[in-house]
């Protein structure tokens, strides 16, 4: 926007100086002209009277010598020879000074007794005629160079070439200073909007510029606070509803601890200690608002080979009772990540929850962990019947949708927003075992990784 405002006033201000300066530099040229051939009459008028007295050689000789004109070789008087006089002798034709005229041209004159300018070499030449005492018509040459007539001329074209110069330069920063003011607030709307996208909930446009903008502005601003009181009335019904699960979580535990000794008891109780954990987790996680850093990412991270480890332990017991074949590979080492560990444990707590409630008893399922130097890819494969729409499977609350009856969809959502958060992804496939794989690609750096090294559906080789 800001250059095409330079543009357009560079274009209109290049017209009207061209419209202006042309005319004028041409007046000007003429008005030089006409100030060289008046000087030019008013010197040839100045012999005049000498001629209306004598027509002697001598006197003319002097007068015109006489004139700044006739010194420099300027300027001619062309006397016509006179009748027969009483003796019967012819008069003499009279040429004083320097004749630069034709002959052709000074006759003419004479014959029509009329004022004329003639082109010679290195100039102009006035012909003014002179009527003399004895009816005939002299004719007085004034020599005009053509220097002269274009005097001043250039002087006057590089002044009208300066102010047009000067006038473009001016609009060009007057235009350039408007464009400015009109596109700083909005490169400030446009970088507010991508940070406020960002999570960067704090973000707020100063309301400037012109009225639009300021109109934009106050809009963004009361859009950034909605969104702020939305988020904050949802984490105050999720804490809510959490607490709500505190009375009957109260009455399971108590029930758990009069069952008695035995490993189904104690599993029992040890799943509702953790379930009590998690909705503590959910309630202060809901209430606080996390620390983000400049790209809205945790600042915390933890190992995802120690946090796998942990919940697979947790699960396999129940998979032992269920008789499902339980595999976990490439947890032998620390793999750090940008996830805080609550959110990697839910994250995998729910994808093998889904195991346990989609798929029949004795179906087998592994967990794989894979390092690409600028990712973590957790594969949570099964041998189960797999889900026919993957994509439906993927929205937020449509997993019921998908074929997997008693299902809110919510499970996979969180594991979706745990990748998203570092730059990853998760994806639905067909794994090896014959059901589905779930992979979550978790960036390391908060980059998404290159669109090549992520097909839809695609599984890493084990």
């Amino acid at each position: 926007m800001r250059w095409a405002l330079v543009k357009v006033c560079l274009a209109v201000t290049a017209m009207v100086v061209i419209a202006f300066a042309v005319p004028l530099g041409l007046v000007i040229r003429e008005m030089a002209s006409d100030r060289a051939f008046s000087d030019a009459e008013r010197q040839a008028g100045a012999i005049a009277p000498t001629l209306s007295i004598t027509t002697d050689r001598e006197e003319l000789t002097r007068a015109v010598l006489s004139t700044e004109p006739g010194d420099r070789g300027h300027l001619a008087v062309h006397v016509p020879a006179p009748g027969t006089a009483a003796d019967g002798t012819e008069g003499e034709a009279l040429d004083i000074g320097t004749r630069r005229a034709t002959p052709k041209d000074v006759a003419t004159v004479q014959k029509d007794g009329r004022a004329s300018i003639a082109e010679v070499t290195g100039g102009f030449a006035l012909l003014q005629p002179t009527a003399l005492s004895t009816g005939e018509i002299a004719v007085v040459e004034v020599f005009v160079p053509e220097g002269e007539v274009s005097n001043g001329v250039a002087t006057a074209w590089l002044m009208l070439a300066g102010v047009g110069v000067a006038l473009i330069v001016g609009s060009v920063a007057v235009a350039d200073r408007l464009g400015v003011r009109m596109v700083q607030p909005a490169q400030r709307l446009a970088g507010a909007a991508q940070d406020l996208g960002e999570g960067r909930l704090g973000t707020r446009v100063p309301e400037e510029g012109p009225t639009e903008l300021r109109s934009a502005a106050v809009a963004f601003n009361s859009m950034a606070d909605q969104v702020v009181q939305l988020l904050a009335n949802e984490r105050e019904l999720a804490a809510d509803l959490s607490h709500r699960l505190r009375t009957p979580l109260t009455v399971l535990r108590l029930n758990a601890a009069s069952l008695g000794e035995g490993p189904a008891a104690e599993q029992t109780r040890a799943a509702v200690q953790q379930l009590e954990h998690e909705v503590d987790t959910i309630i202060r996680t809901a209430r606080e608002q996390r620390p983000q850093t400049q790209g809205g990412q945790p600042e915390a991270g933890c190992d995802a080979s120690e946090v796998i480890r942990e919940r697979m332990g947790f699960w396999s017991a129940l998979a032992e009772d269920e008789g499902r074949e339980v595999r976990l590979a490439g947890v032998d080492r620390t793999v750090r990540i940008p996830v805080a560990r609550p959110e990697l444990a839910a994250a995998l707590d729910a994808l093998l929850g889904n195991v346990f409630r989609h798929t029949p008893e004795g179906t087998a399922f592994a967990v794989d962990v894979h390092h690409s130097g600028d990712a973590v890819i957790v594969l949570v494969s099964d041998a189960g019947p797999g889900i026919d729409d993957p994509k439906a499977a993927l929205a937020r609350g449509a997993s019921g949708r998908a074929g997997a009856r008693g299902s809110t969809g919510l499970g996979l959502d969180i594991v979706r927003r745990v990748a998203e958060s570092t730059g990853g992804d998760l994806r639905i496939g067909r794994s090896v075992l014959g059901g589905t794989e779930v992979r979550i690609w978790i960036g390391l750096h908060g980059s998404r990784p290159e669109r090549g090294r992520r097909g839809h559906g695609r599984r890493v080789g084990r």
